[in-house]
Formats: structure tokens, sequence, C-alpha cells
């Protein structure tokens, strides 16, 4: 089972027009296209009958006091956790690849409708629902893809893990308003196979990719 995009190899750089936030030499960041990037697999197990697609961050720092903050910076031995960015769901294995931007195209204040998405499919909610909680500007319900944007000031690379579930049953279960974690969970004793595409990505300038 094959995971592949031609955004980006394994282990490379995501480019920016896939990017939540890209780097701005006068403010630091400003919004990027967000757009999703292209999905292609191949090799599915026999018996596959519906896909789910999560891609998350892990790492994203535990703590959020040093996060984005002007004269400091977020030591790369900062414990981490995971952050979702994509939760897609009931997924049909036969269907053409996922194209660049067809499930997210521009950053959209509030968030994006949901949970139904194209092609009959569902997406969950991403962790922008809660890192935008309390902004007059931002605060929503972000369901669907939305991309990187990991902290300015952050000295470890981030990495962005695309994992494709191939599953034995028709459709996720899971109902109403749903989550990373709730998908996994869902999705335990149905998994004929999986595949995985990693993605990099800094907006601080002094780090290497």
């Amino acid at each position: 089972m094959k995971l592949s995009s031609q955004s980006f190899a394994d282990q490379q750089k995501i480019p920016a027009e896939c990017a939540f936030c890209v780097p701005d030499p006068a403010s630091r960041v400003r919004l990027g296209g967000n757009r999703n990037p292209d999905l292609a697999w191949s090799d599915l197990p026999a018996g596959t009958r519906s896909l789910v697609l999560i891609c998350h961050d892990y790492d994203v720092p535990s703590k959020p006091d040093d996060v984005n903050k002007e004269g400091r910076v977020i030591p790369a031995d900062l414990p981490r956790v995971d952050f979702y960015h994509w939760v897609l769901v009931d997924l049909k294995p036969d269907e053409a690849p996922i194209a660049k931007g067809e499930f997210s195209d521009g950053v959209t204040p509030r968030g994006k409708k949901g949970p139904e998405g194209p092609r009959g499919t569902r997406q969950g909610l991403n962790d922008y629902t809660a890192w935008f909680a309390g902004d007059k500007d931002m605060e929503g319900q972000y369901f669907g893809y939305d991309g990187p944007c990991p902290p300015w000031n952050d000295t470890r690379v981030h990495h962005y893990v695309f994992t494709l579930y191939a599953l034995d049953i028709p459709r996720c279960p899971v109902e109403g308003i749903f989550r990373g974690p709730d998908v996994r969970r869902a999705i335990e004793g149905h998994v004929l196979g999986k595949a995985t595409l990693t993605g990099r990505y800094s907006l601080n300038p002094s780090v290497t990719l």
C-alpha cells in the first residue's frame, strides 16, 4: 500500500501554497494558500471498502507559554503533542486521486463547513477549532484540511504525517461531529493496511528544513 503526492516527496518540505501560514519579513507570518496537497494511492489491500485519511503534526509544543512571543524561543526539547490538520472519512478506494485544492483552497476565517465533504465524504474538525477559540476574527468550527502554521519561534522542524487507512467497511463508524482521536478509536479492528507520507515545515528562518 502506497501514498504519494506530486506536491512534495516523503520527508521533504511542504510547499507554501499548501500551508496555512507562510513567512513574512515584516510581520513574521502571513496567511498562505492553504490548498490541500494532491494525494494518490496504490496497492490497496484486497477487500478494501473505504479509506480514511488523517494528517497530524506531532511536533506541537505541549505548553503555549512561549509560542510566537518576541524575544523568546521554543526549545527543541520541550515535550510535544499531536495537532490534527485533516480528518477525512468515507473516501471511496476506486475514485481518482485527490487533486490539489480540491478540499481546501485558501484560508477561511471562522472555519469551513462540515462534516459533509466533496465526493460524498465526511470531514472531522481539525485542531484550529480549539486554537482559535476566543479569537473574535477567527473563532469557529474548522472542518477538513487546514495546513501548517507552526510557531515562528520554534527551534524544531514540524512533521506533518498524512496517513491513509484501508478499511474493511464501507463507512467509518463515527456520527455527527468528530475529531481525529474519535476516528482512530472507531477504526480499530477494521484496518486492512495503511500508508504514510510525511512533509516538513517551519516558519522560523533560522531552522533548516
